[in-house]
């Protein structure tokens, strides 16, 4: 069976952005359009649909590092703060962001928080269905485009 640990990054976020377009719970707040997404940033997105891209990565992210908090995250989605002509140095990337995103994939049933105490979210079985069935169709997908990939 294809994982998530099969297929390039890139693609996988991309069609998984796709799928969760087709879900409820999971919709761009209204705030999204006007937000940063960190404080190294100095504008809010320009993608038309970032937020299911974010929520796609978050998704995968959990999959592969679960159980992890936002906190951990937040470091990962960071970035360098330009400060003038002082050195710049390392901001977390916007943690409403990524709570308000894992909350929606825990309504979705994709995500669900970890009770064993050290808190965090790690992925449901729901979640881990959903990631491995995309991996599928984006492998199906590359071993069409590129043939010679399937001895590998």
């Amino acid at each position: 069976m294809t994982t998530v640990y099969d297929v390039p990054a890139e693609p996988l976020i991309k069609k998984a952005a796709e799928e969760l377009r087709s879900f409820d719970e999971i919709e761009e707040p209204e705030w999204a359009p006007f937000t940063r997404t960190g404080g190294h940033r100095e504008k809010p997105p320009t993608e038309d649909g970032w937020w299911f891209t974010r929520s796609a990565a978050l998704l995968r992210k959990v999959y592969l590092k679960g159980p992890i908090g936002t906190e951990r995250i937040a470091a990962d989605y960071g970035g360098k703060r330009d400060r003038g002509a002082a050195p710049g140095h390392a901001v977390k990337g916007s943690r409403n962001i990524i709570r308000t995103s894992l909350q929606q994939l825990e309504a979705a049933g994709l995500v669900e928080t970890n009770e064993d105490g050290r808190g965090g979210r790690k992925i449901s079985a729901e979640g881990q269905q959903f990631l491995d069935g995309v991996s599928h169709e984006v492998k199906q997908d590359l071993l069409d485009e590129i043939p010679e990939l399937a001895k590998y």
